[in-house]
């Protein structure tokens, strides 16, 4: 048996306006997700629980079937992991961000999508002037604007703690940062390096170039989604099926990691719009031959949100209906007995240009979900909202991978 999933990141959505009053997965042409539908099933899940800010971390890991309520302990350590830096037990990860703040404003929490040739130097300099100062301080240029800090802390000490909190940039667009700082254990530290590191990077040739051309700089660095090393059982041990993660996002990848799964990069993959999207379902291909379970990531329609790009959110959905859910299904059809699972991590309206906790759509076709095999729900027109609101319900949304690779039986889950 062979499985694959496919997230399209932030896709699920509100009614639009300029859409005719569809979601952006209504109005979107994909065929292929809505044979996927009307073939199996499709229902909802809320992968967030209600005490979590909703964001990529906590919904990933449901997604992947474990339970945030035990596992879940920060972002940051995910993307360590990613990025390969082991944390010991009294380190702490926290993300790092090079962003544009103007007038006291969170204009842009990407700096214009800043590449990575332009944030390593800016993370070089940060490293070079804070870490003379505070010699436990490492700081890890990542992809883009998404850039890693780690406090190495010694036995005893509680630089942070669960009363520390810190705020996600792309869920407060435009409002301002002094309303959003960080509060609690350890606060005083991180807006001390928060100004300090601004300061840095603020008059930086990399910056000053790129007022010069007419690009936003990043001018600000926010420091945010603080956690120590989580420890997560390995998926194999917990289902038997050895796995594969394809993501240009390091959250994402990090969560595969620590699941035990292998990392396949997709050539041209960058983590926004302008990913190779065709790349990646040639890469989910070939990875299908020597791993039981693929998981295919696209961050763009999640990108789109965030910059309340409706025509480009639905432009994405049509990409990977394309270029990745049709040629995989084909090649899973192909090899025997499959499965496919569709599914956001969590919804991100374009309204706000934020993330949300609302059940997100999903759909399951394959052994024993198929139509012909006698599911008795009556089958939706596509995949979308909407339809979803049918069938099975996961209150908890970690359940939804036990059932998508165990269930034969067809019960409706509570």
């Amino acid at each position: 048996m062979k499985y694959a999933i496919v997230i399209p990141d932030g896709a699920s959505d509100e009614p639009q306006d300029s859409l005719g009053g569809k979601t952006p997965l209504q109005a979107a042409h994909t065929p292929e997700m809505d044979r996927v539908a009307r073939q199996g099933v499709t229902g909802l899940a809320r992968n967030v629980p209600d005490r979590f800010i909703p964001a990529s971390d906590v919904a990933t890991l449901s997604l992947f079937g474990y339970d945030p309520e035990r596992y879940f302990t920060g972002r940051a350590p995910l993307e360590a992991a990613a990025m390969g830096y082991a944390l010991g037990p009294d380190d702490w990860a926290i993300r790092c961000n090079l962003m544009t703040i103007d007038d006291g404003r969170m204009t842009d929490f990407t700096a214009e999508h800043i590449t990575s040739e332009e944030g390593r130097p800016l993370i070089e300099a940060l490293s070079r002037v804070l870490t003379s100062s505070y010699p436990n301080l490492e700081f890890h240029p990542g992809v883009s604007y998404r850039n890693l800090m780690i406090y190495r802390g010694q036995r005893g000490e509680v630089p942070f703690a669960d009363d520390t909190v810190t705020t996600p940039p792309h869920d407060v667009p435009d409002q301002l940062a002094r309303d959003h700082m960080p509060t609690g254990t350890g606060s005083p530290l991180l807006m001390e390096l928060m100004v300090l590191g601004s300061l840095t990077i603020k008059n930086h040739p990399v910056n000053l170039a790129r007022i010069a051309a007419g690009k936003r700089p990043a001018n600000a660095v926010w420091l945010w989604g603080q956690g120590k090393a989580p420890a997560l059982p390995k998926f194999a041990d917990l289902r038997g099926l050895k796995g594969a993660i394809i993501s240009a996002v390091d959250l994402v990848r990090g969560v595969g990691l620590l699941a035990g799964w292998d990392r396949v990069d997709a050539p041209g993959a960058t983590g926004y719009l302008d990913t190779d999207y065709a790349s990646k379902g040639r890469t989910a291909i070939r990875a299908l031959i020597d791993h039981d379970i693929v998981c295919v990531h696209v961050e763009a329609p999640d990108e789109a949100s965030h910059e309340g790009r409706v025509r480009a959110k639905v432009e994405a959905l049509e990409r990977m209906d394309r270029d990745i859910v049709g040629p995989l299904r084909k090649a899973l059809e192909a090899q025997g007995q499959w499965r496919l699972l569709i599914s956001p991590d969590h919804s991100t309206l374009l309204r706000t240009r934020a993330h949300d906790r609302a059940p997100v759509p999903w759909a399951i076709a394959g052994r024993g979900f198929m139509s012909e095999e006698g599911f008795a729900y009556d089958k939706p027109a596509g995949y979308d909202e909407l339809a979803a609101q049918s069938g099975p319900r996961f209150e908890d949304g970690w359940r939804l991978m036990d059932y998508f690779l165990f269930q034969d039986d067809l019960i409706r889950p509570n």
